[in-house]
């Protein structure tokens, strides 16, 4: 088994065990030896859509309209911090951000190198 140190920003703290929470949470989950980002979502109950800007040991691996890192493999003692589509993230500190292999290569790969200011109702998954 592996531990992983969740932490739950916004709307999604209420995925850490008090649907009432709409700050933080904290919890400590435990997957199998093998386990990768989407089976941390799986166990929190929470859907992939929800969660904006995701952050892997301090490394950006998602942010809304781009989730390269559904398959990272998570290793025990992993940080993974999870922010509510409606957290906002300064423009000016995304570059030279350090991110995981699989988002580095989405963001090469994107029309707008993953770079836009507004994201759309749709987007945000309120279309």
């Amino acid at each position: 088994m592996i531990h992983i140190d969740t932490w739950l920003y916004g709307e999604l703290a209420r995925y850490g065990g008090d649907k009432n929470e709409r700050v933080f949470a904290n919890p400590q989950v435990e997957l199998p030896d093998g386990s990768c980002l989407a089976d941390l979502l799986k166990a929190l109950g929470m859907d992939t859509n929800e969660r904006g800007i995701t952050f892997i040991n301090g490394n950006l691996s998602a942010m809304p309209g781009l989730q390269p890192d559904l398959n990272h493999p998570l290793k025990d003692g992993d940080r993974v911090a999870f922010f509510h589509l409606r957290s906002m993230w300064p423009f000016q500190y995304r570059h030279g951000v350090t991110m995981i292999p699989e988002m580095q290569q989405a963001m090469l790969q994107s029309e707008d190198l993953g770079l836009h200011h507004a994201y759309d109702a749709e987007e945000e998954g309120q279309g």
